[in-house]
């Protein structure tokens, strides 16, 4: 009926914002990011655009990778429904927790499930645990899906920030008493994103002890894991103590550039896992077998992700060359592909940058540089390592060209 009020704009959730869903004017960093590029891109045709901004491998799967999943699509058996996982997968987490982590002790049936990639597991969890009033803490700047399934089922959420002066490690001191007794669960995420920070031993037993003394319950983002560049990788659940509170979250997409496939899994707690079990069952009906299949072969081959970490680790120390000859302060970062630096002040005798926002739309805009700003905590920009380039001699070309644009100009911090 013509005039007739548009009753579905009436009934979205609260959650999503009521009847106001989908008005909001604001444009996100992310889609500003896009639309910067777009135009920059457009107004310079013939000039190169460096994405460093991209958060996911620049290659693909390696090759036998990629066959085993070929093969195994073919057969009849691996058609139907996998539910929670088929036990190859768990059995090989395990292996691969006890070979790569040196966590032993792990059993396939309780402590393991494998989820379709790791953000739906960040997203279950919290309806594992909160209640409306219920506090998730989270360290910021960071990932936001378990805080925002978390607000979703009426909990809230309390910021941990991430500070240079710390190390980028969270202040578990810092937190009241009342917050403390109020939280059900805490989210950590090392080596980090975007900071590329790692986390030390004695900060895991400072997490467990936290977690014992105020019934919370720890879930570590181990996306970035296996790309550590320490000697000796550590997992939150070699740490004693570390399995009667929490789980970790371990992704086959960075370490292994499987990104699209969506495969992972979460370890740890037994209650826990059942827990994610018992959701998922509600959610979804379980990854391909095949792509289950294939990731079994690359977890037992972590060999593939120490060829991809020396590649990582080659372009970011040439990134804080670069970075560093132009007057930033860049270190190398403990694990991930990222670096985390602070944004200048200005350009000598000229332009001034408030946040890092607006000096990374400067950088897209005038040196068509792509990165991703986070003003959370300081003002900081995150360069990653996996901008497109097949081969050495291609990816050097491209840090010394963006080397010699942001040489071009003085910056001041």
């Amino acid at each position: 009926m013509p005039g007739k009020k548009n009753y579905i704009q009436e009934l979205f959730s609260e959650r999503l914002g009521g009847n106001s869903f989908g008005k909001d004017t604001k444009i996100y960093k992310f889609e500003k990011i896009k639309r910067a590029k777009r135009s920059t891109m457009e107004a310079n045709p013939t000039k190169e655009l460096f994405d460093l901004g991209v958060g996911e491998p620049d290659e693909m799967a390696f090759p036998d990778v990629i066959k085993t999943l070929q093969l195994e699509a073919e057969k009849p058996e691996n058609r139907g429904y996998t539910d929670n996982g088929i036990q190859e997968f768990k059995d090989a987490a395990v292996k691969y927790m006890e070979n790569v982590f040196g966590v032993k002790g792990l059993d396939a049936e309780k402590n393991v499930n494998h989820t379709i990639g790791s953000k739906p597991a960040l997203a279950m969890l919290p309806s594992i645990f909160i209640n409306p009033g219920d506090i998730t803490l989270i360290t910021v700047p960071g990932y936001p899906v378990m805080g925002t399934h978390t607000q979703y089922l009426g909990g809230e959420v309390v910021h941990l920030p991430l500070t240079k002066e710390n190390n980028f490690l969270p202040d578990l001191n810092s937190i009241s008493q009342d917050v403390a007794k109020r939280a059900k669960l805490l989210y950590i995420n090392y080596p980090n994103n975007p900071t590329g920070a790692n986390a030390t031993r004695s900060f895991y037993e400072e997490v467990v002890e936290f977690a014992k003394k105020n019934d919370v319950v720890v879930i570590q983002d181990a996306a970035y894991a296996a790309l550590n560049f320490d000697e000796k990788l550590t997992s939150f659940l070699s740490v004693p103590g570390a399995m009667d509170v929490g789980v970790e979250l371990h992704s086959l997409s960075k370490s292994y550039n499987m990104t699209g496939w969506r495969i992972a899994f979460v370890v740890g707690n037994e209650l826990i896992v059942k827990g994610v079990a018992h959701v998922k069952d509600n959610i979804d009906s379980g990854q391909f077998a095949a792509i289950q299949k294939a990731a079994v072969y690359a977890l037992e081959h972590p060999e593939i992700t120490k060829a991809i970490l020396n590649k990582y680790r080659r372009r970011l120390s040439n990134l804080v060359e670069a970075l560093n000859s132009a007057g930033f302060d860049a270190h190398m970062s403990g694990g991930s592909f990222f670096l985390y630096v602070e944004a200048p002040k200005g350009i000598k005798g000229g332009k001034r940058f408030k946040t890092g926002e607006e000096f990374s739309q400067y950088l897209i805009k005038e040196m068509m540089i792509s990165t991703v700003p986070w003003d959370d905590v300081g003002h900081f920009i995150r360069f990653s390592a996996t901008f497109a380039a097949k081969g050495v001699i291609e990816e050097t070309r491209i840090i010394n060209g963006i080397k010699s644009r942001l040489s071009s100009v003085e910056f001041e911090f």
